[in-house]
């Protein structure tokens, strides 16, 4: 999460958004909570080592934020691959669960502003694409699951992102109305899924693999990093 964006350090707001306050946060966890986008193209790398294939990452945008099944059809359309796509699900499910149990941190900055936003009376959510044997021991082993009334995985929704289901399933499972959520997202991918659950939704663009400027049409708010979410909130509650 570069701080060095074209946006000004204040968010950049869409002037048409609805100015009813936030009641909870839901979070993707790839790229936002979870400093883990560096770290795929060694995954994917290693998986399709597995099938013949030699990658260096050079499809990391083609997938950035996509469901497990999408990312593994892409694949298998790229490469030629004939292995069933289930098969290849689970084994990629596999090989990330290795790397966020043992490789992958969170950013700094993470888990002081969870505190805020529970202090705020928020209440919180993830929606991931990983799934459940990834993302739930991260979330434990960096003492962040706590904070969390609910986490979806990829695996429970049977359309993943860019369809909105699990940001739907999300909001369901929190109680809470959408156009009473804000989404956190980094990838365009996420960020259809959010609007087309007419959710609102904040992009942190990381900027090590990502233009800022695709995202300025695309998301409700432009961020350059998880900690302008709480002045992002209380500015929307006073609108």
């Amino acid at each position: 999460m570069s701080m060095s964006m074209s946006c000004p350090p204040t968010p950049c707001y869409n002037p048409l958004i609805m100015s009813q306050p936030f009641r909870a946060v839901i979070f993707d966890l790839d790229g936002v909570l979870a400093d883990s986008e560096p770290w795929w193209n060694e995954i994917d790398a290693k998986l399709l080592a597995e099938y013949g294939v030699t990658y260096r990452g050079e499809y990391h945008r083609n997938v950035l934020g996509v469901s497990y099944r999408l990312a593994v059809e892409f694949y298998k359309k790229t490469f030629g691959l004939s292995v069933p796509t289930d098969e290849m699900m689970r084994r990629r499910g596999e090989v990330a669960a290795d790397f966020f149990a043992h490789r992958i941190d969170v950013f700094p900055s993470t888990k002081l502003v969870l505190q805020e936003l529970r202090q705020m009376n928020l209440h919180l959510a993830v929606a991931t694409s990983s799934v459940s044997a990834s993302a739930r021991p991260f979330l434990a082993r960096h003492g962040l699951a706590a904070f969390f009334e609910v986490v979806v995985t990829g695996e429970e929704v049977e359309h993943g992102k860019p369809h909105p289901d699990i940001y739907l399933r999300a909001a369901e499972k929190l109680g809470i109305a959408a156009d009473a959520c804000l989404v956190i997202e980094d990838a365009l991918s996420g960020i259809a899924a959010a609007k087309a659950a007419k959710i609102r939704v904040a992009a942190i663009p990381d900027t090590r693999f990502v233009n800022p400027s695709d995202y300025k049409k695309e998301a409700d708010y432009l961020l350059d990093s998880l900690s302008e979410i709480p002045a992002l909130i209380r500015r929307v509650s006073i609108m």
